[in-house]
């Protein structure tokens, strides 16, 4: 197959495209417009790869998709490309509006183009797969509710609230249109290759550089923990073996308060990396509680039975497993994110139209 992998170059979309190189005999092409949170140094291990291809691309921008639908003929699409940071959505939601309501509009058009131009077997087996958020959700009030494929929507950032939308529109299109739709949700990732303004990515750096490890509010607010690459796997087992028209739920099994993991990471660079910056006697006096975020959301939660019931998936990682080799991957990809942060990884974007 030909798979259409949207926001390649983004934290989950670069491990998916990996996932697909590595692990199946399957071509890509990665159209990504190459934002901040674009990186083509996190494809590094597949770039040269016969079968990967890429292609910069806004979603916004119907006349390129549809040069690139007529140029590839992709088989299968899997829509990642979003902006994706709450605090971003808050004090800037326009960004948000136009990439992930709109373009989102934008490719479901020149999806449902390509998609009639097929006939037989190749228009049966055409997937557009959509990857959504659990933060759609909203907040879980009690302490052991789950979210389900069939939680209401309530969001409550500029962020969830257009991922909502996108959601939305994705299923009318199939109501509508028939165009053949999937939809996934998933709790927070974490991992490889992760944009430093995350938690966890920024709270290993901050801590190796002696800097204030920020925690808003009281940091009880409880995530469900995913890593990246057992998402990989269940994305592509959603897009290749998944029903049209369903919604599955992707989770981790790993509930963590924020605090909890912030001193988890601490405690492995207590292992990992003794000797500290000067003046740190241990990394957890470097944690520092600020205000909170506004509408911060207190708990989230995924039941992703339905995923393993149908599909056979569920993660290998636990968390303790997955944050031990994300802390590593950082420890040993210094090159990596010191490009991130000094900025030299985006002047690639000049040269790569």
């Amino acid at each position: 197959m030909k798979i259409l992998v949207t926001g390649g170059a983004g934290f989950i979309g670069s491990a998916v495209v990996r996932h697909i190189i590595e692990n199946t005999q399957d071509s890509v092409v990665n159209l990504d417009k190459l934002t901040y949170a674009g990186n083509l140094e996190s494809l590094s291990l597949i770039s040269d790869s016969e079968r990967y291809a890429f292609e910069q691309v806004d979603i916004c921008d119907r006349a390129e998709l549809d040069r690139v639908f007529a140029t590839h003929q992709p088989d299968v699409v899997m829509h990642l490309a979003a902006e994706s940071h709450v605090d971003r959505s808050i004090d800037g939601p326009a960004a948000f509006i136009e990439t992930n309501i709109i373009g989102t509009y934008t490719l479901l058009e020149a999806s449902r183009q390509h998609w009639n131009t097929l006939d037989g077997d190749k228009k049966a087996a055409f997937r557009f797969h959509h990857i959504s958020t659990d933060e759609v959700y909203g907040d879980l009030e009690g302490t052991t509710d789950l979210f389900t494929e069939e939680t209401s929507y309530e969001p409550s950032s500029p962020y969830s609230a257009s991922k909502a939308s996108s959601d939305h529109l994705v299923r009318a299109w199939l109501r509508t249109y028939g165009l053949p739709t999937i939809v996934t949700n998933c709790s927070n990732n974490y991992g490889p290759y992760h944009f430093p303004e995350k938690l966890i990515p920024l709270m290993i750096l901050n801590a190796l550089d002696g800097k204030a490890l920020p925690v808003y509010g009281d940091g009880m607010q409880i995530r469900d923990w995913l890593f990246v690459e057992d998402h990989a796997r269940a994305l592509y087992k959603v897009a290749t073996e998944g029903e049209v028209g369903e919604t599955y739920n992707i989770g981790g099994h790993n509930e963590k308060a924020n605090i909890d993991v912030v001193k988890t990471i601490c405690s492995l660079l207590e292992e990992l990396v003794p000797n500290k910056p000067a003046g740190v006697a241990q990394y957890q006096d470097l944690i520092t509680y600020v205000k909170d975020r506004p509408g911060h959301d207190v708990r989230y939660a995924i039941d992703a039975s339905k995923i393993e019931r149908e599909l056979g998936w569920k993660p290998e990682e636990t968390f303790e497993s997955g944050i031990r080799k994300t802390v590593m991957w950082y420890l040993d990809n210094k090159a990596w994110w010191s490009r991130v942060l000094d900025g030299s990884y985006s002047l690639e974007r000049l040269g790569n139209h």
